[in-house]
């Protein structure tokens, strides 16, 4: 039997790379990798060469970023799928 917090994730993770890309999509997912707090204190922009654009509010927050990349860059794939967001640029 599986659990329903482990499948709900992967379930919303394939709907979510099925829909077409759009700034909606990518916020979503952004929100999903890295929690509402640090989504309220930063912006994000995909460009078209797959670099995600990170504004932070403030100094500490872009520093949380950068410490959190590949976690952060490991989550995105996982909800928009591979080569989706190549790297961060804070």
């Amino acid at each position: 039997m599986v659990k329903a917090g482990r499948l709900i994730p992967s379930v919303v993770a394939e709907v979510v790379r099925q829909a077409p890309l759009c700034p909606e999509k990518v916020d979503f997912a952004w929100r999903s990798a890295v929690g509402s707090v640090m989504q309220r204190a930063t912006t994000v922009r995909l460009g078209d060469d797959g670099i995600l654009h990170v504004t932070a509010n403030d100094a500490h927050w872009a520093l949380e970023v950068k410490r959190s990349s590949k976690l952060i860059l490991a989550r995105l794939e996982t909800i928009l799928g591979p080569g989706t967001v190549k790297r961060l640029r804070v």
